[in-house]
This record gives structure tokens, sequence and C-alpha cells, in this order.
């Protein structure tokens, strides 16, 4: 299998992010390796301070904020719920979405860079 039919294996909506850059495939794919490298930039550590969380929100809206964009729907959605937990001081509930959301954030980080890298 290609990139993109690998990706929309893991619930990537590949369509819709190809509609939101004009059908430019090879941009698409560049933002998807770009995605990675914000992903190590912005990576939110389980054992996250729940005392102090305005990095950590700041970190998971830039995220869902790309993913959104890039139509990478499992990690926008996990994001917007792990933004919106934070945001109402419910660190121990975001954990447990991001628990859930790392193992799908690093089966498309893999396939990612399987097929770019």
């Amino acid at each position: 299998m290609d990139l993109f039919e690998d990706l929309k294996v893991l619930g990537v909506n590949i369509d819709d992010g190809l509609r939101r850059l004009n059908g430019n495939a090879t941009l698409y794919k560049r933002l998807l390796n770009a995605f990675v490298g914000t992903l190590e930039k912005y990576y939110i550590d389980l054992d996250f301070d729940e005392n102090n969380c305005t990095e950590i929100t700041e970190k998971a809206h830039a995220i869902k904020g790309i993913a959104g964009n890039l139509s990478i729907t499992p990690l926008y959605k996990s994001y917007t719920q792990i933004v919106d937990l934070l945001r109402a001081n419910k660190a121990e509930d975001a954990r447990k979405i991001l628990e859930i959301s790392l193992p799908v954030q690093e089966e498309i980080v893999n396939c990612i860079k399987k097929h770019i890298q």
C-alpha cells in the first residue's frame, strides 16, 4: 500500500485533507512530514504536571490545530478532548485520553516516516 492508503486505514481523512489543499498531494505529503516534526517538538508526556497545565494545553492546542487542518481525524478528536479537559481543570481525565491516543499517534507517525523519510 502507499502512504495515503495506509493512513486511511488508520482513520485519516485523506480526501478531506487533499481537498483543503486543492488536491496538491505533494504539498500534503510535505505537511504530513512537518506534522511529524511538530509532534516531536510538542510531545506531551503522560507524566505532565497536573498543577501547571498551561504549557501542556498550548502544546495540545497546537497539535489539535494541525491535525484538524490535515484531517488527521483520530488525533484531532483526541486532542480536542484533551484541550477541553485541560481547560476545565480535569488533568487526570485528559491524561486518560492521552494514554489512549499516544499509541494511535505513534502508528500514524510511523506510517508517515515509513513512506516519506
